[in-house]
């Protein structure tokens, strides 16, 4: 009999979420392995595949400068603790455990071993923690085994809530991108996936661009606070996407010269840079944790100083110049997609599972 694993997310699927993406493309490679996966979490809408269970609408909070879609509340409890009882799985992993939700809910009411990871960066998740992390430290003492996507995302919870924490890099789903149909440009095409707020850094990539002297677009996707006053700029050559699918997403990697991650800080892990590689493109990234841990300087991306958009301009123009050069980084990017690949990622966290069963805690 296959071994019965519930995935939590803490976030609506009907959001476009790092954490939604790993738990739904973890649910599929699992699967594939002959694991029976069930995911469990908030929808605004029908659940966006087989094989979820909603267990509410969210609500869209502030956190950070970004936004967070989580729903919370006695019902969200309830549903959550239905699920667990009609599904009976043999392990439960919660992303998140701590945000308050489904997994909360999780964390409280199952009484077998339960798998936690952490995602979040400095940015993301310090305030919260801070203010917060005290008193919930007792609660992950139910955890049978904690894991984190990146060193950072461990440095921030060992700091909060103490405990080891193995490292357990998010992965990407590589045929998904590297199949996708590239998007038609008639000229090279500079790519930014983000919200738009301070710490994304997209306003340092607009100084970048309006310098360039090249001819090159730049195609800007997604929304945020700093939308309209970085339209306002009227920066020429600018194509404002505003929030994209992830099937287009995947179509504008494929068609894009160059994929940018100008992000300043908070990042806890590049998956925007794996999801580049794998749809063979070539990036410049900023010179941050997050980034540096998943693309190496040189080899998979070209590293530059957070903020710094002379460099940003000068690295532009040398990569747009170079073809040789963005062939060598299209194949190391590749290679690491594919040791990063989602199907890895399972592979690694079957074990974890046998692991945290023998355990076999109970409360």
């Amino acid at each position: 009999m296959p071994v019965r694993v519930m995935l939590v997310s803490p976030y609506s699927l009907s959001y476009v979420g790092g954490v939604q993406g790993q738990v739904l493309g973890m649910a599929r490679a699992l699967r594939e392995l002959g694991v029976d996966a069930r995911v469990v979490a908030p929808c605004d809408g029908p659940p966006p595949e087989p094989g979820v269970t909603v267990v509410g609408g969210s609500t869209r909070f502030s956190s950070n400068g970004s936004i967070a879609p989580i729903a919370s509340g006695k019902a969200v409890a309830a549903h959550t603790l239905e699920a667990l009882r009609v599904f009976g799985p043999d392990v439960v992993h919660l992303h998140e455990p701590l945000v308050p939700g489904p997994t909360q809910a999780a964390l409280l009411g199952f009484d077998g071993p339960i798998i936690g990871t952490f995602h979040a960066a400095a940015a993301e998740g310090s305030a919260w923690y801070r203010a917060f992390g005290p008193p919930l430290r007792r609660w992950l003492t139910h955890l049978t085994v904690r894991t984190a996507v990146s060193v950072e995302a461990r440095r921030l919870a060992e700091e909060a809530f103490g405990g080891s924490y193995e490292i357990v890099p998010n992965g990407v789903d590589v045929p998904f991108f590297a199949k996708a149909v590239p998007w038609p440009s008639p000229r090279p095409a500079i790519l930014f996936v983000g919200r738009h707020e301070p710490r994304k850094g997209l306003s340092v990539l607009l100084d970048a661009f309006d310098g360039l002297e090249r001819d090159a677009a730049l195609w800007v996707a997604g929304d945020g606070p700093e939308t309209e006053a970085l339209r306002a700029r009227g920066i020429r050559d600018v194509e404002w996407l505003g929030r994209i699918s992830d099937a287009e997403k995947a179509r504008r990697l494929r068609g894009a010269t160059i994929y940018c991650a100008p992000s300043l800080r908070g990042e806890s892990f590049g998956m925007v840079l794996l999801e580049a590689m794998a749809a063979a493109v070539p990036a410049i990234a900023s010179d941050i944790p997050g980034y540096c841990s998943v693309a190496r300087p040189d080899r998979e991306a070209v590293i530059v100083p957070p903020g710094d958009a002379t460099a940003w301009r000068t690295a532009l123009r040398r990569l747009l110049d170079d073809s040789s050069q963005r062939a060598r980084l299209i194949a190391a990017g590749e290679q690491r997609a594919h040791e990063l690949s989602m199907t890895r990622l399972a592979e690694r966290f079957v074990p974890i599972y046998d692991t945290a069963l023998a355990a076999s805690p109970t409360r």
